[in-house]
């Protein structure tokens, strides 16, 4: 039983810093898709 809750603390962390890792990567949709020839 402490193994499980060990795995499910490491998951909800890993869960958290993989949300905060996203969220700095995520780019507006205006400069993700936008090239010379589109105007948005």
């Amino acid at each position: 039983m402490k193994s499980f809750a060990i795995a499910v603390a490491f998951a909800a962390i890993a869960a958290y810093g993989a949300s905060l890792v996203l969220a700095t990567y995520q780019r507006p949709v205006d400069v993700a898709f936008a090239t010379s020839s589109v105007r948005l």
